[in-house]
């Protein structure tokens, strides 16, 4: 314990000397060494950490996203992610963080650039790699085209930094292909990210539209996209994620579920999906597809529901979930099946919509309505709130708990249209 907490001190000591110059000498808090001065200030909430930021040049500097999250690295210490929310269309209304430690307080972060001709994006893909949230594609709907009810697929890439303490949305270079409802992956090496898939997908009519099995990825190093092997068929409203080892060999592989890849017609008029109950593989050393059976028997589930994966402290993806209305499924590689894990405490309406995500090690169920709170005041009179539910289960001791908060939200949060990813700290 002395050897590590002596060559936490020299790295923390080494960090701070770059970037304050003499002023590194002055201890972090009086009293203590700055190890443990850092680790204190590094296990503190994230609301916590914003505002004691500006307590001194010191503080402000290790609290900044380019220095906690190196630092909580070599300092060990467990993964915290934060959950990013975008409520509706994130050109319009801003997405939130919060910090599943203070759920109490949420944390704005500027909206994208709004086009005027632009509006109603949706089925885009949020994603967070390292200190980067990155907004890809979508469907949208362009007040200089017509018909006006039919939306356009999106090729605009943003990223943002947040590192940089004025928060502020890059342009980054289009995709090859415009895409919405597609699936989307860090890439395993290079800070990258990895498409497939998508089309373009209307809210209310997601089978009107195009597909395409196109697939390509950015290299953040180049600030370019490259094509990269089609998927074997057209296919869109997918899911991805990359399994580290999960291909012959060993063999890193990007898996796309679900989607749909056509529609046919009930009498001939109102158009119904034709959901894919199978998955794809593209391996990342070889570059070639290899397709995965049906994940499920004809009439066991209409379609893939929610996916959320777990990760290692490495980031390798270890276990994949699915949300089948009140029931959780694990998928099991080995047998190419979903295994029922569990079932969700408070039963959720079938017509309300879900959210599904992890955060630090544990399964996020997310329901949104408004509740009754009482109003303080000299009539102490009841209001209707926007409240987030929060049904959390925890894989490893096969528990739930339940949480509630209230986003900086008007209306209630429609999971169809909403996206959800974490960033990590």
């Amino acid at each position: 314990m002395a050897s590590s907490s002596s060559s936490s001190g020299v790295r923390l000591a080494g960090t701070l000397a770059l970037r304050q110059g003499s002023a590194a000498a002055a201890s972090l808090i009086p009293g203590l060494p700055d190890d443990v001065s850092a680790v204190i200030l590094c296990l503190l909430t994230f609301p916590d950490q914003s505002r004691l930021r500006a307590t001194s040049r010191a503080w402000r500097l290790l609290l900044s996203v380019a220095t906690l999250l190196p630092l909580r690295r070599s300092l060990r210490l467990p993964r915290r992610h934060l959950l990013c929310l975008f409520p509706t269309d994130p050109s319009l209304a801003s997405p939130i963080l919060l910090d599943p430690a203070a759920p109490t307080t949420w944390w704005p972060l500027p909206p994208l650039p709004c086009s005027p001709q632009l509006y109603g994006l949706a089925n885009f893909a949020a994603l967070a790699i390292g200190r980067y949230i990155y907004v890809l594609g979508g469907s949208c709907f362009d007040a200089r085209s017509y018909p006006l009810g039919h939306p356009s697929p999106s090729a605009a890439a943003y990223r943002l930094d947040l590192a940089h303490s004025r928060h502020c949305w890059e342009r980054l270079p289009d995709m090859l292909v415009p895409r919405g409802s597609f699936a989307c992956a860090p890439a395993p090496s290079g800070g990258g990210v990895i498409v497939a898939g998508g089309g373009s997908r209307h809210p209310t009519f997601p089978s009107n539209g195009s597909r395409t099995s196109r697939t390509e990825w950015y290299d953040a190093t180049a600030c370019s996209w490259r094509g990269a092997s089609a998927m074997p068929r057209e296919r869109a409203g997918c899911v991805g994620f990359v399994a580290h080892g999960a291909g012959n060999g060993g063999e890193d592989e990007f898996w796309v579920m679900g989607g749909y890849d056509g529609y046919t017609t009930v009498g001939g008029v109102v158009p119904n999906d034709v959901y894919c109950r199978d998955a794809v593989a593209l391996g990342l050393w070889s570059g070639k597809w290899r397709e995965v059976g049906d994940m499920w028997e004809a009439g066991e589930r209409p379609r893939l529901g929610p996916v959320a994966a777990l990760s290692a402290d490495d980031g390798r993806i270890t276990e994949v979930y699915m949300l089948d209305e009140n029931d959780v499924f694990r998928y099991n590689f080995a047998s190419n099946r979903w295994l029922k894990e569990a079932t969700t405490r408070r039963k959720i309406p079938n017509t309300e919509s879900c959210g599904f995500v992890s955060v630090n090690g544990e399964l996020y169920v997310l329901a949104s309505a408004k509740v009754p709170v009482e109003v303080s005041g000299p009539w102490r009179q009841l209001k209707k709130k926007l409240a987030l539910e929060f049904q959390v289960y925890n894989p490893g001791t096969k528990k739930w708990r339940v949480l509630t908060t209230h986003p900086p939200v008007n209306a209630p949060v429609d999971f169809r249209t909403a996206a959800l990813c974490t960033v990590e700290l």
